[in-house]
């Protein structure tokens, strides 16, 4: 493939979020890029891939799968990706939205959901870390969740997860302090995509995915460190996050 460094290099864990998607959607409409589009799925790598291509066909599209829990396949994708063209840009996007209920009683989906949601997008914003340090420059942005502000019964097992990768932003940041390497902590709320479909059939108003990635690229072009997408939601989040705890414990949210 052509390895030429006039398109701008994103490397992308997580391709077939639906959020992410939309952020690229709308990023193609500046000018093509070169794309290394990373998931477990090829059929559905596939046709993110192909839809991508379509609306820009100047664009150099790659698609990659591997183990999400295997460090070292992980590892040696990233170098194998960033030996090709340096990375310019990191997306670490993979997830999933578990049932509560269920993770309570069954241990293996509580494993799996934490292994997703933490473990995996840890392996990957480690290793893009690693490649942007020998770059000495590069932005890395990790799609966190308002869910991991403050433990709610409703969905803790997932907004425990979100904490763990937003302390792991934090500490990136302070690492990273004052160089040319850009980490940005994406903290979105609930979101039109189909990880949220259950929640779009009962009747939960969800924000449009084009509205929030539209909120991404606007953090990442002014390279905040954590950008609440819906922007209220910030105001929000303060709010349940001070709420007294004898107070909170009577809400059921």
């Amino acid at each position: 493939m052509d390895k030429s460094p006039t398109l701008t290099h994103a490397v992308i864990s997580g391709a077939t979020s639906g959020i992410i998607t939309e952020v690229l959607r709308i990023r193609l409409e500046r000018s093509p890029m070169r794309l290394s589009l990373i998931g477990r799925d090829p059929g559905r790598l596939k046709v993110v891939a192909s839809d991508l291509q379509v609306r820009s066909p100047a664009s150099q599209i790659s698609t990659y799968v591997v183990d999400f829990l295997d460090a070292a396949s992980v590892s040696k994708l990233i170098i194998k990706i960033a030996d090709l063209q340096p990375i310019d840009m990191a997306m670490v996007a993979q997830g999933q939205l578990p049932n509560q209920a269920t993770c309570e009683t069954d241990l293996v989906a509580c494993e799996a959901a934490i292994s997703l949601n933490a473990t995996s997008a840890a392996l990957f914003a480690m290793a893009f870390a690693q490649i942007m340090d020998q770059q000495g420059y590069g932005q890395l942005v990790i799609l966190g969740s308002v869910a991991g502000d403050r433990g709610r019964q409703s969905n803790y097992v997932y907004g425990a997860t979100k904490a763990m990768l937003a302390k792991l932003a934090q500490g990136l940041q302070h690492r990273f302090a004052g160089s040319p390497i850009h980490i940005l902590l994406i903290k979105p709320g609930p979101t039109d995509t189909a990880m949220t479909a259950d929640f779009k059939s009962q009747g939960m108003k969800l924000a449009s995915a084009h509205d929030v990635a539209r909120g991404i690229l606007k953090a990442m072009d002014h390279k905040k460190p954590v950008a609440y997408v819906p922007g209220h939601w910030a105001i929000i989040m303060l709010i349940i996050v001070h709420i007294p705890r004898w107070i909170f414990n009577k809400i059921r949210i």
